[in-house]
């Protein structure tokens, strides 16, 4: 059977960040471990660039939104106050035929089974909790039962006064941080859309309450927009609004950035009404104050949350397929140059008459302010097109007319257009074009 046009595009993907050093499968040369990726030298720069430019959006060019690390492993009792330890989980059916796993909600059961075709062949269903259990010391008691966290948000809340206090922030302000997540899928797959080991980039903002929808569509507005700056197409970019049977239960509104993937539209952030779920949870369980004091209003309360959670690595992977194109004569991948691993490449046109030597005295004036690439090896349309394979924006040939007039070629990755310019404007060229 041929396989659908969806996945061989993702084929291609998947084939290309393997080939270019973006994603290896983890633990590969033991056959691999499902569902975990390693990141390569370019994607690890992509990645990079990614979470940089987040974090400027929310941290950097705002008075009003502080960072925080917190640890991974966490008090249990954090689990319990957030309803992960009693509700995170999922319905669970097995084919008795092939023993193949999937979430319930998924599929259809009274069909037969999309692995091995059988019918009649599922279990009855059964809860799944999402979370990765371990302990901590040396008994494996369940006293020292601990959980490796299955999102960042708690460690916001739970760090809400101490960062308040510590600040000097008031309301409306808000709490930004990356850092690794981990849930036990039962379905992962489509190469890093779910993983199991991730990385999200959240930010809570506490706000007053009755003052929550307002900030609601404020912060709708601002996240669409930060995918222009990322370089996505705005045409693959849409709303999705939670119906009631998917609102979370700590939701009073939910939307969901998605994108046209290959294999359909699906989430790529989250922005939700918490509303005093959490903090007020963490007041019980923990029997801490969690209200704020308004000086204005002369009242104390609880505050509302307006949440923005996106997946780093989901991200990352956009940027992969949104880039992506195939022409007649090459493959492309047409990254903002923002977000570029590689933000310019160098190239002697040949090993001799001094021309590596210049190539290289411009990789040092670049090197420390971007990420640049240096290749003398191949013809240089090939060298090209390996550069158009990694999204390098410019590749910048030292050529004869360097060595009598110190000018330069740069060779631009979309139109392929090429223009002279002198040797020593190329690091101001690249600065007010990467800007």
């Amino acid at each position: 059977m041929a396989k659908p046009a969806s996945n061989k595009v993702m084929d291609k993907i998947v084939s290309l960040a393997k080939r270019k050093g973006f994603i290896f499968q983890s633990s590969e040369i033991y056959g691999g471990i499902n569902s975990c990726y390693d990141y390569g030298p370019l994607g690890i720069e992509l990645k990079k660039n990614v979470k940089d430019l987040w974090w400027k959006s929310m941290v950097y060019e705002r008075d009003d939104i502080e960072g925080v690390d917190a640890s991974i492993l966490m008090h249990p009792r954090v689990w319990e106050a957030s309803g992960h330890v009693d509700g995170f989980t999922d319905p669970l059916v097995d084919c008795k035929n092939c023993k193949s796993r999937f979430r319930e909600d998924k599929i259809d059961v009274s069909k037969p089974c999309p692995v091995c075709g059988n019918r009649d062949t599922f279990t009855e269903s059964r809860s799944f909790n999402l979370m990765f259990k371990t302990f901590m010391g040396p008994l494996e008691d369940t006293a020292s039962v601990v959980y490796l966290r299955p999102e960042t948000a708690q460690g916001i809340f739970t760090n809400f006064q101490n960062i308040r206090e510590a600040s000097r922030q008031k309301l409306p302000f808000g709490i930004a941080q990356i850092g690794k997540a981990f849930r036990n899928e039962i379905t992962p797959g489509n190469f890093t859309f779910r993983t199991r080991e991730f990385e999200q980039m959240e930010m809570q903002f506490f706000v007053k309450p009755g003052e929550d929808d307002k900030w609601f569509e404020y912060w709708m507005e601002k996240r669409m927009a930060w995918y222009e700056r990322i370089g996505l197409k705005k045409e693959k970019l849409r709303f999705h609004e939670h119906g009631p049977d998917e609102l979370a239960h700590y939701a009073k509104k939910a939307y969901d950035i998605e994108y046209q993937f290959p294999f359909d539209w699906q989430e790529i952030e989250g922005i939700h009404n918490r509303t005093d779920f959490d903090l007020g949870r963490h007041a019980e369980f923990s029997r801490k104050n969690m209200n704020y004091f308004d000086e204005q209003a002369k009242e104390k309360y609880i505050p509302y949350v307006i949440e923005t959670s996106i997946g780093c690595d989901r991200t990352v992977l956009t940027t992969l397929i949104d880039a992506y194109e195939e022409e007649e004569e090459r493959t492309v991948l047409r990254f903002a140059p923002a977000v570029a691993p590689i933000k310019a490449a160098v190239f002697p046109l040949v090993k001799k008459d001094g021309m590596p030597e210049l190539a290289r005295k411009i990789i040092d004036d670049l090197r420390g302010d971007y990420r640049v690439f240096y290749d003398e090896s191949g013809a240089i349309g090939r060298r090209y097109r390996r550069q158009d394979e990694a999204g390098t924006p410019f590749c910048i040939t030292i050529d004869n007319d360097t060595l009598e007039k110190n000018t330069v070629t740069i060779r631009h990755r979309d139109s392929m257009a090429q223009e002279t310019i002198a040797a020593g404007q190329v690091k101001k060229y690249l600065a007010e074009r990467l800007a």
